[in-house]
């Protein structure tokens, strides 16, 4: 078994990544598990940026491959906000339900409702190579929240074709549509090509 490290402490992400590359041979570790204490600063403008950021210093002090994501809500009436700032939207106090609230005001009587979450993959190599993959979710902000189930801001995003929110949907349906469920099998996939 290889050891890859996720640049993460998130058990659910940690999760979901040693589900998808239990298959190839490869063990996912935590950065604690790698003995990596360190908190990257996200200061990318992209969420390809942010990503690298995180995979490349991850992969430089455990010295193993490191793979990081990072993901967002773009929405279109909004000029692309709240993007990289999407876990901070609104103030860095904010809960999801009041990030989702803040969202829900900001478009206010505004007809332009479509929106697409985002998820970045890299891997970075400790000999400088890298592996990258990308998931999208369109679809549109609701007016209101509804649903219980996921995070962020799934009850207020309705996916296309859908009638469910992302909060509505059960977690396998949700990760069959997902950006992140998209990015992580194109992962897989990239990352199987070169093993």
């Amino acid at each position: 078994m290889t050891k890859y490290v996720l640049a993460s402490d998130n058990e659910g992400k940690i999760r979901e990544m040693r589900d998808v590359l239990l298959g190839l041979g490869i063990e996912v570790i935590s950065k604690k598990e790698a003995g990596v204490e360190m908190d990257i600063e996200e200061t990318g403008t992209t969420f390809m940026e942010n990503a690298l950021l995180k995979a490349v210093a991850v992969c430089k002090a455990s010295g193993l491959p490191a793979i990081a994501d990072d993901s967002g809500l773009v929405v279109d009436a909004l000029d692309g906000e709240p993007g990289v700032y999407s876990s901070t939207y609104g103030g860095k106090h904010l809960s999801d339900s009041e990030r989702c609230a803040f969202l829900i005001k900001k478009m206010k009587n505004m007809e332009q409702r479509s929106a697409k979450f985002v998820c970045t993959i890299v891997c970075a190599y400790p000999d400088g190579s890298m592996v990258t993959a990308e998931g999208e979710c369109c679809g549109e902000i609701m007016t209101a929240p509804h649903g219980g189930n996921g995070f962020g801001y799934d009850p207020v995003f309705l996916a296309q074709g859908m009638s469910k929110t992302m909060a509505e949907l059960l977690p396998e349906d949700k990760n069959e549509l997902s950006h992140r469920g998209k990015a992580l099998r194109e992962f897989a996939g990239n990352l199987e090509m070169m093993h």
